[in-house]
């Protein structure tokens, strides 16, 4: 299951985050928010004229495969995934990484 906001058209380094993510994961929930026009004023990114507007992001993801592990481990995972997206400038990425059981558990406390 994916979720996009209404409205949103990805970039090329979302649409490739999101599509290695959906591959690799087979995610119940994905989401992705690009977070980058908070970030453009701050002077790592004014030095390169603001950033490609594709430099930070926000990622939700839950999956089976994260069942077992920590949460370094599951950051790793999802990282290393994404290594050619951080090589080619994906400067920031949040990561909320949950099992099924993990993000249920979590909805039922929110309630």
């Amino acid at each position: 299951m994916s979720s996009r906001q209404a409205g949103h058209e990805p970039g090329p380094v979302e649409s490739a985050m999101r599509d290695k993510l959906n591959k690799s994961f087979n995610p119940s929930l994905l989401e992705i928010q690009n977070d980058s026009s908070k970030h453009s004023h701050h002077a790592p990114m004014k030095a390169i004229g603001g950033g490609s507007g594709e430099t930070h992001f926000s990622l939700t993801l839950v999956s089976p495969q994260f069942d077992g592990l920590t949460s370094i481990k599951r950051h790793r995972m999802v990282n290393n995934l994404l290594k050619d997206e951080f090589d080619a400038g994906l400067h920031a990425l949040s990561l909320k990484l949950k099992t099924p059981e993990e993000w249920d558990k979590e909805a039922g406390s929110r309630r």
